[in-house]
């Protein structure tokens, strides 16, 4: 686990500034504090940060091939990578490291832009191939390492694994997206390929880039997607054997380390399911870390305990105090662009436990997405199954019209007589997920932005972000439909951003086993029925687990990660949150209607609604601009365009 950061001269051959290559570098040391390079040629700056994990005495980077003509800077790990070195040992190649690193310059020489069709990891790396003249860049396939690039104005190439990076550069254009705030304020976080600035974008999950010196910069191809064709025809039995033997395997590569190696712990399903598996493969007790909270209504350290005692692990267990805010702007720094998940708190607290006992971690990860285990799931398939059963011949403007008339339509059958109801009657099923997940719904954000704003959204709805991908899903099936979704925003912009970021803040590498793609592409054939039964989420993935995880573990109710927000702000953050979306920061952007954020501070202070999740996703905001402005090369961040 690394830091990659460059420049590439697009156009010709310009040296460039190697000040500014090392302040590029040095900005996300903690992603690499072992050891750092830079390379220097004509037109081509390289920089790597450096986290031993693998081949601790050779794997320095950038790496080259044999006669120095290729170089790569990579983070990730390449899983299988001791499968393709006999491989491409018998093309000719000869390997002067055990590092993962070096298979990615010979597989290049081997097949090109189809090299990465034969890794198997999580991945993002920048290669120069001085022969061809050409620069590859690539994502792994789940995005779980993140890779931020810019083109300038004057062909230069930027690229980094961090937006910090890309701020180094005084040529960045650092212009707010007003698209990126409308994403930000329905979603969460900005959606790939969008960053909250103009200038920079994000490589997709699945994406290569490939720039030929002198040519015309493509755009990102897709070199994977998951497809959910539900057709296998295993039997329950036999499909909970084979996800035993596929999770098995998947946690067998990923425990591969040349330094200590544990797990995080939380006690639910999936990290429990991940222990378990790597104490049946292991002959050392299992390092494991648990977030134990002070307030029972937010702590499961004792389901974690009942694993852990079950699988006699070593288990770190550290007690966050409900009160655990001093984090904000720390987070803001960490995560570059503005993010509102306030489980990162949390996370921030298992990464810096896990770092002080191991430096790679196993999490569970991604299995949400793959085996539905959202709760939001089941109450999207019940909607679904609402909507399906309407007769045909009733439009669905008629139920948006019903849902503006209530309480008047009272002669309605009572089940749809909730103006809830039928405003979800009249939404198809991408809009109504887009609405059921968004942090402030549609109608909020109109209220939240200021009209000057708004009319620079020119129209634009963070619903375009699910629309687009629910185009690309290549399903009808309900629960399909939205896990596809999931796996291309929330798991990306969400979950995995959260870890990465969380996790190089401490030097801690996190591995994924429930995000391996194979595993991924074999879930995604199974029936929707084997994954969501009646009320029951992860139906085959606990019918699996039985023999090996207590059943107070598998079948209670999903707690989450989380923070009491709603207590917070009417108590110990009550004036931080006023001043914070009151003041002068959010008011000179021209973005927001003061009146509204007025709304949002009084009404969840008095009681009246908890608006707890919008008002900590506006802070955030706000501790995004602060910390921006701060860290800009320039005097100030321009906001609204010009």
């Amino acid at each position: 686990m690394c830091g990659i950061a460059g420049l590439f001269d697009t156009r010709g051959s310009r040296d460039f500034d190697r000040d500014l290559m090392k302040r590029m570098n040095d900005i996300q040391f903690h992603r690499g504090p072992d050891e750092g390079d830079l390379h220097f040629e004509p037109g081509v700056a390289l920089g790597h940060r450096r986290l031993s994990i693998i081949d601790l005495s050779t794997g320095q980077q950038p790496l080259f091939n044999e006669d120095g003509t290729v170089a790569v800077v990579f983070n990730g790990e390449i899983y299988n990578f001791q499968e393709l070195v006999p491989e491409l040992e018998a093309l000719g190649h000869r390997f002067h490291t055990r590092s993962d690193t070096e298979v990615i310059v010979h597989a290049w020489e081997s097949w090109g832009e189809e090299c990465v069709q034969r890794f198997r990891g999580m991945f993002a790396f920048a290669l120069w191939d001085r022969n061809k003249q050409t620069f590859f860049m690539a994502r792994d396939r789940l995005g779980v390492k993140p890779f931020f690039y810019a083109i300038l104005d004057d062909g230069t190439l930027v690229f980094g694994s961090e937006l910090k990076v890309l701020m180094q550069h005084p040529g960045l254009d650092r212009r707010i997206d007003p698209h990126a705030v409308e994403e930000y304020f329905a979603l969460g976080y900005v959606a790939e390929p969008r960053t909250i600035f103009k200038g920079a974008k994000k490589l997709q999950p699945g994406e290569s880039l490939c720039i030929r010196r002198g040519q015309p910069i493509p755009a990102p191809k897709l070199y994977w997607d998951v497809r959910f064709t539900l057709d296998n025809p295993l039997s329950l039995a036999d499909a909970t054997a084979e996800l035993t033997e596929r999770l098995r395997e998947s946690v067998r590569l990923r425990m591969i380390s040349d330094v200590p190696l544990g797990a995080f712990l939380s006690g639910g399903v999936d990290s429990s399911a991940v222990v378990a598996t790597m104490a049946g493969l292991s002959s050392d007790p299992v390092n494991t870390c648990s977030i134990a909270f002070d307030d029972p209504a937010f702590n499961e350290s004792e389901f974690a305990k009942m694993v852990a005692d079950r699988y006699q692990t070593r288990h770190y267990v550290e007690t966050v105090k409900s009160d655990d805010f001093d984090l904000i702007d720390t987070l803001a720094a960490l995560y570059d662009e503005p993010y509102a998940d306030s489980s990162a708190i949390p996370t921030y607290r298992v990464c810096q436990l896990a770092r002080k006992h191991v430096t790679v971690a196993l999490s569970g990860d991604g299995g949400d997405e793959s085996l539905g285990g959202y709760r939001r799931y089941r109450m999207h398939l019940m909607e679904e199954k609402m909507r399906g059963s309407m007769p045909a011949g009733i439009p669905r403007p008629v139920f948006g019209l019903l849902g503006r008339m209530y309480p008047k339509a009272d002669w309605a059958p009572r089940m749809f007589r909730a103006k809830t109801t039928f405003q979800a009657l009249a939404r198809d099923s991408v809009q109504a997920y887009f609405h059921s997940v968004s942090i402030l719904r549609d109608d909020m954000r109109r209220s939240l932005f200021s009209s000057k704003f708004r009319a620079e959204l020119s129209g634009y709805n963070a619903l375009e972000v699910f629309r687009r991908h629910g185009n690309a899903a290549q399903t009808d099936d309900p629960l399909a439909l939205i896990q596809y979704l999931d796996t291309k925003t929330y798991l990306v912009g969400d979950i995995n951003t959260k870890v990465d970021r969380a996790s190089m803040a401490h030097s801690l590498e996190v591995r994924e086993p429930l995000m391996d793609h194979k595993l991924v592409e074999w879930l995604a054939t199974l029936p929707s029925g084997l994954k969501i039964k009646g009320q029951e989420g992860k139906f085959v993935f606990k019918k699996a687990m039985e023999p090996m995880l207590p059943r107070d573990v598998l079948y209670r109710p999903k707690m989450g990660f989380a923070v009491p927000l709603a207590r917070w702000f009417r108590g110990p953050l009550k004036e931080r949150v006023r001043e914070a979306i009151l003041g002068s920061t959010l008011a000179e952007t021209g973005i927001f209607n003061r009146d509204y954020l007025e709304h949002l501070v009084d009404a969840h202070q008095s009681g009246a609604r908890d608006y707890s999740a919008p008002l900590w996703t506006t802070m955030m905001f706000e501790a995004f601009l602060r910390n921006s402005q701060a860290a800009a090369p320039k005097p100030a961040v321009a906001v609204m365009s010009q």
